[in-house]
């Protein structure tokens, strides 16, 4: 029976892997089920069921969320484009539906992006996509290494996680301006000092880190030098490049860490992201590894 739940659930999740990566293709739900061998005439109820929001309404979720991202990121793209290939006809269709969603035009928020609802909006989305992490983990996903000492620039984030995204980016700022951005090859890191969604939200804290070695000088965005200590670490990869690593880190401290006879040390579960740059790959690889500090 587990086997059978556990190969019910990977074909659940080659669907939401699909769909991420063709958000430009026409994603038909005849199109879709045949992804995960399902009989379209059944397979939308079946998400629906599993996932809690229609086929229609995730590839909606998807396609906004990248274009938001754009929006933010890439002043390059003008805001007619970015709608086209959110799969809007017309930029007017598109804003009115950002609006709503988020509470912002598209001019404003590529402006000043309001993070806290863009967070909210996207709850469902992240719920789908870490609907089967506690499941499809095993033993033989986590080694243990010797990880060398990193200094890293790092900003500290304390607060509300509604606020991160302004945090978020001062940092990506600060890292472009110095050339140390993840497309130069330099791995990002986030240390959690807090739980994800803590009883009271004020207490939410992180830091977010990217290596380097070069002195960091005073700064208007907050950055300041720090050092991710070497030793002893259980690694545990992500599979796929997520903002929720929850379930990881609940799979490696209630399942992993107890039968392992492990003992952590007094440093925080990390992540680390980095670009797999392959051959003869139209885009870099996000690999994602979660570091637990063992004694």
């Amino acid at each position: 029976m587990k086997t059978a739940l556990r190969n019910y659930h990977a074909r659940m999740q080659r669907v939401l892997d699909y769909i991420d990566q063709h958000l430009d293709d026409d994603l038909d739900l005849g199109a879709v089920s045949r992804v995960a061998a399902f009989s379209k005439f059944h397979f939308h109820r079946q998400f629906v069921a599993t996932f809690g929001l229609s086929v229609h309404r995730y590839v909606q979720l998807a396609r906004m969320k990248r274009a938001s991202r754009r929006l933010a990121w890439n002043d390059a793209e003008s805001v007619t484009e970015i709608a086209m290939d959110a799969g809007y006809d017309a930029p007017d269709a598109f804003a009115r539906a950002f609006r709503q969603r988020f509470g912002q035009s598209p001019s404003s928020f590529r402006k000043s992006p309001d993070w806290a609802p863009w967070i909210a909006a996207f709850g469902p989305l992240d719920n789908a996509r870490n609907k089967f992490m506690q499941i499809i983990f095993t033993h033989d996903d986590v080694t243990i290494r010797d990880v060398p000492p990193m200094p890293v620039a790092m900003i500290e984030h304390r607060g509300d996680r509604a606020t991160l995204g302004t945090t978020i980016e001062r940092f990506k700022a600060w890292c472009k301006a110095e050339g140390l951005s993840p497309e130069t090859g330099r791995s990002s890191l986030m240390v959690f000092r807090s739980e994800r969604c803590p009883a009271n939200p004020a207490d939410y804290s992180m830091d977010l880190c990217v290596g380097t070695d070069r002195p960091i000088e005073m700064n208007d965005e907050g950055m300041k030098a720090g050092l991710i200590p070497g030793g002893r670490c259980a690694v545990l990869r992500y599979p796929g490049n997520t903002n929720n690593l929850e379930p990881a880190a609940l799979y490696l401290y209630r399942d992993w860490l107890p039968d392992s006879g492990e003992e952590v040390r007094d440093f925080p579960i990390y992540c680390q992201r980095r670009l797999s740059l392959m051959p003869d790959v139209s885009a870099p690889e996000v690999i994602v590894e979660l570091f637990l500090p063992l004694k």
